[in-house]
């Protein structure tokens, strides 16, 4: 090889390292009552963190899903084939117990430890996290019919990933899917024309029409929303009937999507698919919120790990990178940006901790934390998921034209950064659903507003922000107009809250000074003279297995 082509001053490829070595998320399991599961959150950390995870979640985007409409004799068959590195990162989730196993554990903590594990699960590779997500948000949903919670619920839950379309009763583990959204409809799904006909047995219905997005469309059940005589209802659809005959429920073809492509997502025609009622009829949507707050969540754990992942890179890069004489991390311009992309990721994963906590504690009965998480879920779910795509490009940037590059990972990052805002209803629904659970359900804007107060007197800036938000909030006029600014003002009071009750004083001062106020849009690196930028990016930095 020519001198030419001596390789120096380039950044190590970033391995053999703990995920879940990190500090915001370490400190959020012992606070909210999942510190058992510190050692399981680190053995995944440990594994997610190798080179061979890397390339699983590599080979899973790049080589993506098949879809097969029909074997060579011209047999419907609707299956869809996918890369073994897939299977190996959806069975390894499952194993781990990322999916529904937490509501087979009584424990205290318990969806908070499944919430850490998840986080760290999903920096390796975020599209297989869909069907395991809805398999964990279908649980409550199906309660409302307990019947077939009773069948199917222990399936849902086992820590066995079986794959392949068989009868649920035949197989170790099924994972759930979810197929509401229909062309003319969108977030508006009482415009569902799906129609669902009662087939004679009781609870049993056939289904017929079209949706435009089902998710996970390999998986083995589905909740479905659809027109039946007493109204929009929630139904379970099977991939195979109980004969082991296929349910009629035909793939059309599978979305050509920007990212999360590792992931299969179809449209599906249901040409009189058989189907489970679940919950009342004509109650549909009150049924089915039930599962989009689990994968809103969801949102918020995956978005929070997004911008973990993104962060680690760019801190390693630069500590290995030299410009100018000396290593990138040591500039001050690129100290700044570092720890402002910190105080953002800590943010976001002190938040997330939070709201798994206050999910796990409504489980188990607590009346204060559900009407909590009704608002707060919603809440962190439009503003994480925002701040994840300028999150993603700045912290691409970090590694200049090394991370424009595929092999640097970031390109495929920032290529999903902007699913979650949309997942579960765009910013304008989750917005507008923050309002709607303020004005329809007192309790849960008592709650919200008793969670600010807890951080009040800790920092003056603090408490001028929260009165004006409560203001804010006490002014009807023009409400859905300013919805957006509202939630934001929320949003960032809520994470300035936690942070200064829990988060070292440098990350708490920094971000109550650059967030509060108006501050939250500007570009990332803008953090004034006297922050103490080696703190924060410490509590960033990348540690070894």
């Amino acid at each position: 090889m020519p001198p030419t082509h001596e390789v120096v001053n380039q950044a190590e490829p970033l391995e053999d390292y703990d995920v879940a070595a990190d500090a915001a998320l370490a400190a959020g399991l012992e606070r909210e009552e999942a510190g058992w599961a510190a050692e399981e959150v680190h053995d995944l950390g440990r594994l997610a963190g190798t080179a061979r995870a890397r390339a699983w979640g590599e080979q899973a985007d790049t080589n993506t899903p098949v879809l097969r409409t029909h074997d060579r004799y011209g047999h419907r068959v609707d299956e869809v084939d996918f890369h073994p590195a897939w299977h190996v990162l959806v069975d390894t989730a499952v194993s781990r117990g990322l999916h529904a196993a937490p509501w087979a554990d009584a424990r205290p903590g318990a969806h908070v430890a499944r919430a850490a594990k998840f986080y760290v699960w999903s920096q390796v590779e975020s599209g297989h996290g869909c069907p395991v997500s809805m398999t964990y948000a279908a649980v409550p949903a199906l309660r409302h019919s307990p019947e077939l919670a009773a069948r199917l619920e222990p399936l849902l839950t086992a820590r066995a990933y079986d794959f392949g379309l068989r009868p649920a009763q035949d197989k170790r583990g099924i994972l759930a899917g979810m197929s509401m959204t229909e062309k003319q409809g969108g977030s508006d799904v009482r415009a569902n024309t799906t129609r669902a006909v009662p087939a004679g047995e009781p609870g049993t219905y056939l289904l017929t029409g079209h949706k435009w997005f089902t998710s996970a469309p390999m998986s083995d059940v589905f909740l479905a929303l659809a027109q039946a005589p007493e109204g929009l209802t929630c139904f379970l659809v099977p991939r195979v009937l109980p004969d082991g005959t296929r349910n009629p429920m035909l793939l059309q073809r599978l979305k050509d999507k920007l990212g999360n492509r590792s992931n299969a997502s179809a449209e599906v025609e249901y040409d009189g698919a058989l189907a489970w009622r679940v919950g009342e009829p004509g109650r549909g949507v009150r049924t089915i919120i039930e599962m989009v707050n689990g994968t809103r969540l969801d949102c918020v754990v995956g978005s929070a790990a997004g911008m973990r992942a993104g962060l680690v890179q760019a801190v390693h890069h630069a500590e290995h990178r030299r410009a100018f004489g000396r290593p990138l991390v040591e500039q001050p311009l690129m100290r700044n940006v570092l720890a402002d992309l910190a105080l953002e990721s800590e943010a976001a994963t002190t938040l997330m901790m939070r709201l798994a906590g206050a999910a796990d504690r409504a489980v188990r009965g607590d009346a204060a934390e559900a009407a909590f998480r009704r608002v707060a879920v919603a809440v962190g779910k439009f503003w994480v998921t925002k701040r994840l795509p300028a999150h993603a490009a700045e912290a691409l940037e970090c590694l200049g034209g090394n991370g424009y590059v595929e092999e640097s990972g970031m390109p495929r990052l920032f290529r999903e950064s902007p699913l979650n805002s949309i997942w579960e209803g765009s910013g304008n629904v989750a917005a507008l659903d923050v309002l709607r659970a303020l004005a329809r359900t007192p309790e849960s804007a008592e709650a919200f507003t008793a969670e600010l107060r807890l951080a009040e007197g800790a920092d003056a800036r603090f408490d001028a922000a929260l009165k004006r938000l409560l203001d804010d909030l006490a002014d009807p006029e023009d409400a859905e107009f300013r919805a957006r600014a509202l939630v934001e003002e929320m949003a960032l009071l809520l994470q300035a809250a936690l942070l200064l009750r829990h988060a070292p004083a440098a990350v708490a001062d920094a971000f109550v000074g650059t967030r509060l106020g108006g501050g939250s849009g500007r570009v990332f690196g803008a953090l004034p003279r006297g922050t103490d930028t080696a703190a924060i990016i410490e509590r960033a930095r990348p540690r070894a297995a």
